[in-house]
């Protein structure tokens, strides 16, 4: 059986406002998707974020963003190719500094809202994103969406890619994340978090909103950490993960 990453996104606040508890969900998780200043983060905490993920073993990646901390980085944006491929080498780089002054790295990318759904199909978008990983280093996975062009983009330049599955998001027929905007986009009952997190990392499949039986392969499983008790719906995910067989372990 194929192990199974565990990744939240981390460090979403800046100044005196937080929104994920960062030191509990770093007990949970395998990797840590931590926010780079654009939609969330700061200096301060993206520096206590990558202290505690260093301490606990726990893989750091950047979570690249468009310009936007009004909206979380998830309302549409159009940024210029050029610039959205200096803006996410900017990101890497920021991250990059406090990773290594707590005696780790950068381990992988991952887009964060509106961009990672946008380059889900937007082919312009996606070779920026993937332009930007490979200014600021060449070497580093990219996470996303199975079939998505961001992965198709990655691959095609030589960067390694890593699927990724959604356990309390809705999907789409075709595999793809129904809009946060829909009703039942975000699925709210721990029970069936649960349940979708051991059907994806076990059989590769999940249950669509429409009720059908679709394929969703992935190598790394997202909780989302702003999500309300998110930290005791994590531990629940692992241990569920690991009574049925599976390893629980990073990608990177």
């Amino acid at each position: 059986m194929t192990p199974i990453d565990l990744n939240a996104d981390l460090g979403e606040g800046f100044g005196r406002w937080r929104l994920t508890d960062d030191e509990r969900l770093l007990s949970v998780v395998t990797s840590a998707n931590v926010a780079c200043g654009f939609h969330a983060g700061d200096a301060a905490t993206m520096r206590r974020v990558c202290e505690l993920a260093a301490a606990r073993g726990v893989r750091i990646g950047a979570q690249v963003s468009y310009r936007d901390l009004a909206g979380f980085g998830r309302r549409a944006m159009d940024v210029p190719p050029a610039e959205l491929t200096a803006e996410v080498a900017y990101q890497i780089g920021a991250l990059e500094v406090f990773a290594r002054a707590a005696g780790t790295r950068v381990s992988y990318v991952k887009p964060h809202g509106a961009l990672y759904n946008r380059v889900v199909r937007d082919e312009e978008q996606a070779g920026a994103v993937v332009d930007g990983v490979l200014l600021a280093d060449a070497s580093l996975p990219v996470l996303g969406l199975p079939g998505s062009r961001l992965l198709e983009r990655a691959g095609k330049a030589g960067l390694p890619t890593v699927t990724e599955a959604f356990a309390d998001r809705a999907y789409t027929d075709e595999g793809t994340l129904v809009p946060r905007d829909r009703e039942g986009a975000v699925v709210t009952d721990p029970e069936a978090v649960v349940e979708r997190s051991v059907s994806m990392a076990r059989f590769g499949m999940v249950d669509a909103r429409s009720g059908a039986r679709i394929e969703v392969r992935a190598r790394s499983l997202c909780l989302h950490g702003d999500t309300p008790g998110a930290v005791e719906l994590a531990r629940r995910v692992r241990e569920r993960l690991q009574e049925a067989g599976v390893r629980v372990e990073a990608f990177a």
